[in-house]
């Protein structure tokens, strides 16, 4: 289906989807480069001056979770997640196309139930004061926003791709950049 047959909500949403989506991938590279410099550094720090930094370690834990929560999205929206194929390549197309559906809507699910139980338990460690522990003590309920955001964007993208499925339009790296088809 050529872009402008495609319905005008689905495009809007397409492009919504990939704005938010590009811009916490951006973020999530950034929290990649955070970590590789402050590993770098740690260990220079450790082995040159005999002066480790003790809160590196936790810093660079809590930015592998901000970097999964933000980076899993645009994961899924250029087909790249870890998918059982084995079964689902020797499918008829339609029988594939099924469980594509089946799939997207499992994500779609899992999507929900980050949002709602990362949004409960964020506000609920919020309303304890719970802090993590560790050489950095920093207000719990912080990283567990990383959830419901990371959550709501898997499940936009799953909206989209659901949409796409239903309408007989293809998903599998339809968002993929040139060079990696």
């Amino acid at each position: 289906m050529e872009l402008a047959a495609q319905p005008r909500a689905l495009r809007w949403l397409s492009r919504l989807t990939g704005a938010l989506v590009q811009g916490a991938i951006a973020l999530a590279a950034a929290g990649l480069l955070v970590s590789l410099a402050l590993i770098g550094w740690s260990v220079v720090m450790r082995y040159v001056f005999n002066q480790a930094p003790v809160w590196v370690d936790d810093a660079v834990g809590f930015l592998l979770v901000a970097i999964v929560m933000l980076a899993a999205a645009e994961t899924l929206r250029r087909g790249e997640h870890i998918g059982v194929d084995l079964f689902t390549d020797r499918l008829a197309p339609r029988a594939a196309r099924w469980a594509q559906i089946g799939a997207v809507f499992a994500v779609l699910l899992v999507s929900v139930i980050l949002v709602i139980n990362g949004w409960q338990t964020a506000m609920q460690s919020r309303q304890f004061g719970v802090v993590t522990e560790g050489q950095i003590e920093w207000p719990v309920w912080w990283l567990m926003l990383l959830l419901p955001l990371g959550g709501a964007l898997m499940g936009l993208v799953s909206v989209e791709l659901l949409w796409r499925l239903l309408l007989g339009l293809p998903v599998a790296h339809a968002h993929a950049p040139k060079d990696a088809e």
